[in-house]
């Protein structure tokens, strides 16, 4: 049997909000898999904080930003060891400089913007100069972009979450300002995919098998199983896609209905979301 640490089972709970007899006795049952460990929690009817959708570090600095015609949006992760360095002006300096490049030079890869030239060194010289400093790993953890007709992007206060996301549409009165909208609603709601039709099968598939488990430990007859897992699975679909969900200013419509509202053609075209992890 797999030795399950305490270390293990804080960890679990750090990630699903649940009890530390639960996540001890889940990890126990699927062998230290932190992810069977949830799905685990989720079946025996627990409710899991929605955690793993996010790309989590625990310090550095998250930035988006868009280029001037607003029709390509960065976004960057500059991770570090500690707070401390990740709180320091140069660190944070840095993480500006790399997200201005990125943004006026439209690399594809974070290889391609660690190539590019800051005054008097590269990126990758600047990131090993900054570890011989600091004596910490400085690495550049995600760096990805949208390209598009319009394009928006959101910076939460202290720079731990950032969105970035695209719209089919430029001309649209009041755009960026809808965006804006749309950035903070899927910094607030951690969406996983734009709608149901995005969702990829596993998730579809692992949601379904989950409702099903659910049902039948609340002793529900097996014969409805299916229907009651495919309902579970829908009202996932209204929680966790963003064209689905409630509208964060107007719990009365969707976002959906928010973006017909403004043109009946508007829609989002793609996301992305980081979080620094606690």
């Amino acid at each position: 049997m797999t030795n399950i640490t305490a270390a293990d089972v804080n960890k679990l709970r750090q990630m699903s909000g649940a009890g530390m007899m639960d996540c001890k006795k889940a990890l126990q049952e699927t062998n230290g898999d932190f992810e069977e460990a949830i799905d685990y929690l989720r079946k025996k009817g627990q409710k899991v904080a929605a955690k793993r959708a996010d790309r989590e570090a625990n310090h550095g600095y998250v930035i988006a930003k868009t280029n001037a015609d607003h029709t390509y949006a960065a976004i960057l992760m500059l991770n570090c060891e500690t707070d401390f360095v990740g709180k320091t002006d140069e660190f944070i300096q840095f993480a500006k400089d790399i997200i201005d490049l990125g943004v006026k030079n439209k690399p594809k890869t974070i290889e391609e913007l660690s190539s590019l030239r800051l005054p008097g060194l590269s990126v990758e010289e600047k990131l090993n100069e900054m570890l011989g400093k600091t004596g910490e790993k400085i690495q550049i953890a995600h760096y990805e972009f949208i390209e598009g007709p319009a394009v928006a992007a959101y910076n939460h206060h202290g720079n731990r979450l950032a969105t970035i996301l695209g719209l089919n549409k430029k001309d649209v009165k009041n755009l960026m300002e809808i965006g804006h909208e749309l950035a903070m609603q899927i910094a607030a709601m951690s969406p996983i995919a734009v709608d149901k039709e995005n969702v990829s099968q596993e998730i579809i598939d692992r949601e379904v098998e989950i409702g099903k488990e659910q049902a039948r430990e609340e002793g529900k007859p097996e014969e409805m199983l299916e229907k009651i897992a495919i309902g579970k699975l829908n009202k996932f679909f209204k929680d966790n896609t963003l064209l689905n969900q409630d509208y964060i200013k107007d719990s009365k419509k969707t976002v959906r209905q928010f973006l017909s509202e403004n043109d009946k053609d508007l829609t989002v075209t793609g996301f992305i979301r980081l979080m620094l992890g606690a």
